[in-house]
């Protein structure tokens, strides 16, 4: 089985435990999205404060098995989003490959969405940011 649909795969099964056992089945889609979102937003800010963004706080060393613990927290509730809205592993890769294509393209100056394109300065390199 490939790695990613095993992860939808895995997280369909947890999915469908925590709707029953948190009885949590009847809710809509919109309200399980909403729950959803506001658990990455927690889980986002969990990695923030594990990489030392408080500059007013002496910082800390970086534990990068809690990190990546983070990361895949998030990955956890994505796909969980992504479950209740009908969306396959396949579709997933799909709707990613080509949002990746029209990234490059938009930093290249090739989309039709404008404003994206990095700008050579006069010496001919791109500007530091």
């Amino acid at each position: 089985m490939d790695k990613l649909e095993e992860i939808f795969t895995l997280q369909a099964s947890f999915q469908e435990k925590i709707k029953k056992e948190r009885h949590l089945e009847d809710i809509s889609m919109e309200q399980w999205l909403q729950m959803q979102t506001l658990a990455m937003v927690s889980e986002l800010a969990e990695v923030l404060d594990a990489v030392n963004f408080k500059w007013w706080k002496n910082p800390h060393p970086l534990d990068n098995a809690n990190i990546r613990e983070e990361l895949c927290d998030l990955l956890h509730f994505l796909v969980g989003m992504c479950l209740e809205t009908g969306m396959t592993a396949d579709d997933l890769y799909d709707v990613y490959v080509g949002k990746n294509r029209e990234n490059f393209r938009r930093q290249d100056g090739q989309s039709e969405k404008k404003g994206y394109e990095v700008r050579a300065t006069e010496s001919g390199e791109t500007p530091d940011r």
